[in-house]
């Protein structure tokens, strides 16, 4: 049996960028044949698109993991690494993306309409895109960056014209199937609708889309029952129809204190998208009452007793039974003129042309601010700063020394000595904490050494041969010790 699920909480995860290659070509008679590692390839993207042959976040229920393809390596002898692939996920139009903080952010309405909700991390470069003047063979290369990773909401608001509201066995779901030619469970008993049943109808030249909003019951707005569940599949309905059930049963109920109720529900009602597609709140919709079931005899009457009250609120009042039909025409051509109304009075926007404007690959800026947590540290915060600790190799020293230039000359090392820190300081930048050390001089031009080291941060520790035979020569007492 199929599934309606209209609100999921997805994960994604972009791809991962590939790591540069640091690579020498080597060819006989050749020995020195230069940097020839290529460049790592962005990892791939997870998009959001609209699709008219979507219908429900079913697929999402299921799979709520979705991750992008990782981006190659780079290789020697110049070849870059191969893109890693975009993942495309088809989503039901009117879908609505919240993030964790229960922001809005990116409403689906359109075939077609595509957002992307996770960007893949950027590829490292090869040595022989680090290679320069001074550094002519560098030994190492940039890592690849992490895609974005997190948690979104996807929430379904129904794109329909017609919005039909009610209690629960009101008769919508038979409305709906009389309407148009969709067929919605229907029972003999009273129970409610558990999903929003969407039909398409024709009137004349006008055709419109009509749906059935599961019952509605007093609190609906507070979260009692399905309300919250339902409740913002009418907020993009031009027209709301109140469809009251003249026939029950039910002691304290009558068709005035049913919509006094499910009004007062509209009312408090706050949707997540205020003013959603220029509609404004659910309390402002035009509004048309349905008396159904006036097939049966007392139905009919009590619906005379009401018609009048209805309309001196101003809202037009429509006398059917789904049963026998009688009454469907008249509203259906009233359905469309208001729902040909709203169209003239909000007509569509044209389809914007695509503009393709420039967009900057980095941001310059950064600043440094004292650490809460460490005294006397340092935390240095800027897309770029950022963004190189997180491609450098901490094993190679040559990538460290590069590091050290590139912060040097965005201005790093001057900030962090106008803040106040002192050699020693403990300056962390993204997810790395590194003792300051501002008498190794970056920023310069560096004669280079071996290949993945930096003379700069050479530490060698190891006890010499000489010192070891000294050492001897003492235990043996053939020394003394400060011989």
């Amino acid at each position: 049996m199929s599934k309606f699920i209209d609100r999921v909480v997805l994960h994604v995860r972009a791809g991962k960028g590939g790591h540069g290659c640091a690579s020498v070509h080597r060819e006989k008679f050749k020995p020195l044949g230069g940097p020839d590692g290529g460049n790592g390839g962005n990892g791939g993207d997870v998009i959001l698109e609209v699709d008219a042959n979507v219908h429900t976040l079913l697929d999402f229920h299921f799979h709520p993991h979705a991750k992008a393809g990782n981006g190659k390596p780079g290789e020697g002898g110049n070849r870059d690494g191969k893109q890693g692939a975009d993942l495309v996920l088809k989503v039901p139009d009117g879908t609505v993306v919240v993030d964790k903080h229960g922001s809005i952010v990116v409403d689906l309405v359109g075939a077609g309409n595509r957002f992307v909700i996770a960007r893949g991390g950027r590829g490292g470069l090869g040595n022989a895109s680090l290679a320069s003047k001074a550094r002519k063979a560098p030994g190492f290369a940039l890592l690849g960056e992490d895609g974005e990773e997190m948690d979104v909401v996807l929430e379904l608001k129904s794109v329909a014209d017609v919005g039909l509201v009610g209690f629960p066995s009101a008769g919508k779901s038979s409305l709906v199937s009389v309407l148009s030619a969709a067929k919605p469970k229907i029972a003999d008993y009273p129970f409610t609708t558990l999903v929003p049943n969407l039909g398409v109808v024709v009137a004349g030249d006008t055709t419109f889309t009509v749906a059935d909003v599961p019952g509605l019951i007093p609190g609906a707005s507070d979260g009692r029952g399905l309300g919250l569940d339902f409740l913002r599949h009418l907020e993009r309905c031009a027209v709301l129809a109140h469809v009251v059930d003249c026939a029950t049963l039910e002691p304290g109920r009558d068709p005035v204190s049913d919509v006094d109720a499910l009004e007062a529900e509209l009312a408090a009602y706050k949707p997540a998208l205020a003013g959603d597609a220029g509609l404004g709140d659910l309390a402002d919709r035009p509004r048309v009452v349905i008396l159904n079931k006036t097939d049966v005899p007392d139905a009919a009457e009590l619906a005379e007793m009401v018609t009048e009250e209805f309309a001196a609120r101003g809202w037009p009042v429509f006398e059917i039974s789904a049963v026998s039909r009688a009454g469907l025409r008249p509203l259906t051509f009233a359905l469309a003129d208001m729902v040909h109304q709203y169209r003239v009075e909000h007509p569509k926007a044209a389809p914007k042309r695509p503009v393709i404007r420039p967009i900057a690959v980095d941001e310059t800026g950064f600043s440094v601010i004292a650490d809460p947590e460490q005294p006397g540290g340092f935390i240095v915060r800027g897309t770029r700063p950022e963004r190189w600790v997180r491609q450098t190799q901490f094993d190679n020293d040559e990538a460290v020394g590069y590091l050290a230039d590139r912060l040097a000359r965005l201005g790093v090392e001057d900030e962090l000595v106008k803040q106040g820190a002192e050699p020693g300081a403990y300056v962390t930048i993204g997810d790395v904490s590194f003792e300051w050390e501002p008498t190794v001089s970056a920023g310069v031009d560096m004669v280079p050494t071996g290949r993945g080291t930096d003379v700069r941060l050479e530490r060698n520790e190891r006890i010499g041969a000489a010192e070891r035979k000294h050492a001897s020569r003492v235990r043996r007492g053939l020394v003394d010790d400060e011989g």
